[in-house]
C-alpha cells in the first residue's frame, strides 16, 4: 500500500496510531479499512520498514517509520507525559550508561524498545506555571 508507507515516510521521527492514519486517510477521502491498515503496517514492522512501540496497556499501538537502513535502527527509549500523552524519543548516552549499570550490578538487562519514563513534556509544566 503506497499511500500508507507515503504518511508514514511524511511524519518521520513521528509515532503514530492506526486512529491517526485512518483519520489521515479519511481526510483525503482515500477509503481503506482498519483490518488492512493493520495488516500493512505489521507486514512493514516485520520487514523492518517500521518499528511498533506498546508503551501500555492503556495506550495503542505506536508505528514509526524507520526506514530500511541499519543506522535508522538506532537504540530508542522513550517518554511519555502522563498529562497529554505525547510519546518523545530519548536517544541519550546517560541512559545507554544506565543500562549498562543495571546489567552490570543489578544482572537486569533493559529492554530499549520496552523503557519508558514517565512524567510531563515541556508543554504542560508550561501550563502548569
Amino acid at each position: 500500500m503506497t499511500e500508507l508507507l507515503a504518511f508514514l515516510k511524511s511524519v518521520q521521527g513521528s509515532h503514530v496510531t492506526v486512529k491517526d492514519i485512518c483519520d489521515y486517510f479519511e481526510i483525503r477521502g482515500i477509503t481503506v479499512g482498519t483490518t488492512t491498515i493493520y495488516r500493512q503496517l505489521e507486514k512493514m514492522v516485520s520487514e523492518g520498514l517500521v518499528a511498533k512501540y506498546v508503551v501500555d496497556g492503556t495506550s495503542s499501538a505506536c508505528f514509526e517509520y524507520t526506514g530500511d537502513e541499519e543506522e535508522s535502527q538506532a537504540v530508542c527509549y522513550h517518554c511519555k507525559c502522563e498529562k497529554c500523552g505525547k510519546l518523545i524519543h530519548l536517544q541519550c548516552d546517560e541512559v545507554e550508561n544506565l543500562k549498562q549499570h543495571m546489567l552490570e550490578h543489578h544482572d537486569f538487562e533493559m529492554n530499549p524498545l520496552r523503557t519508558v519514563f514517565y512524567g510531563l513534556c515541556s508543554e504542560c509544566r508550561r501550563e502548569q506555571s
